[in-house]
């Protein structure tokens, strides 16, 4: 009896060793711990997403609404570490998700108003898919009434690509049927194909090579990066920068000097000033992570600082770009203390 029971006691402790930590500073995750300022924040501003979220999934409270605006919201609620399909916003995940679906064009796999709301929609349900349970998700609804979240990103992948041979520059615009291209369009919907890729979903990679010879020819020798067009009218390029850095980096191509040139962009102009300061933040977060923890975790120490004096009293972050995505873009650039959205992996 009493070898049985140090046996039961060994594997107990052996047990507890595998949970995840707790301390007074803060909670581990994957081996990261995050503070408890991060975590509060988080709470909050993820108890006010929940609470404004709309009876059909969605979020309508500024800005513009639709499928890239309940992307964000969704990306933010899967980035908490609570369980998608059992956890405190379990319920707001699913309405989130099936509003996603339920804008997708059938034929087309078209996703929102814009291939802006479409690449945030394809990047969020690619980290939905093996997360989220779909017998859960659609538990109660006629198979009629299912989609896959799979079926749902291969067509929407299929969308991204025709539009994309249609465009002479090789990345996109706010029409799937644009000629012209811009950085920050073609960002987000790179960033969604390969969120898609990485969750197993077939994108060529002829695709992905083109659109990052889009981006090569965009960035200048200094890392500055244009808008539209060709090079010139640079401007403030801290969010282009940003984004144009971390999609080398996620595609894996650090090793293009137009990757070096705009990783010392971002070192560089951490504190430029933005007019879209909480999508800066968004990608500057990431694409910090990307090149240097050191250096991410410095400037992280500013951001929690700022964002916790621009938190309101309800959660909430105002913003140009509307309270739910100023909020989610907030969230999200603090999400990266947790790492566990698999497009934050390093």
């Amino acid at each position: 009896m009493r070898r049985q029971d140090s046996t039961a006691v060994r594997l107990l402790l052996f047990i507890l060793a595998l949970l995840p930590s707790v301390s007074c500073l803060g909670q581990t995750f994957e081996g990261n711990e995050v503070s408890r300022d991060v975590r509060e924040m988080m709470d909050r501003g993820l108890s006010f997403l929940v609470r404004t979220q709309s009876d059909s999934g969605d979020w309508n409270d500024g800005g513009e609404p639709g499928a890239g605006t309940t992307a964000l919201g969704l990306l933010s609620l899967l980035s908490s570490g609570e369980d998608p399909n059992f956890g405190k916003y379990h319920i707001a995940v699913g309405k989130a998700v099936r509003n996603i679906l339920a804008t997708q064009d059938s034929e087309s796999g078209y996703m929102g108003s814009s291939m802006y709301h479409h690449g945030f929609a394809l990047l969020a349900l690619a980290e939905a898919y093996g997360s989220v349970d779909e017998n859960q998700l659609w538990q109660g609804a006629s198979q009629a009434d299912r989609t896959g979240i799979g079926q749902a990103l291969e067509l929407g992948v299929r969308c991204a690509i025709t539009s994309q041979k249609n465009n002479t520059r090789g990345g996109w615009r706010y029409s799937p049927g644009a000629k012209d291209a811009d950085t920050s369009v073609s960002g987000a919907v790179l960033m969604g194909l390969l969120a898609a890729r990485n969750a197993g979903i077939e994108v060529p990679d002829e695709a992905i090579n083109r659109v990052i010879d889009y981006f090569i020819g965009m960035t200048s020798d200094d890392g500055a990066v244009a808008y539209a067009g060709g090079l010139d009218g640079f401007g403030e390029s801290i969010s282009r920068s940003a984004i144009t850095c971390l999609v080398f980096s996620i595609s894996r191509r650090k090793d293009l000097p137009q990757y070096q040139a705009t990783e010392k962009y971002v070192r560089n102009h951490l504190s430029q000033r933005s007019g879209w300061m909480e999508y800066a933040r968004y990608y500057q977060a990431q694409a910090l992570f990307q090149a240097d923890t050191a250096a991410w975790g410095e400037w992280n120490q500013g951001l929690i600082r700022t964002l916790q004096r621009q938190q309101n009293d309800d959660g909430s972050f105002r913003g140009d770009l509307g309270t739910a995505n100023s909020t989610s873009l907030s969230l999200l650039a603090l999400a990266v203390n947790y790492r566990l959205l698999p497009i934050y992996e390093r």
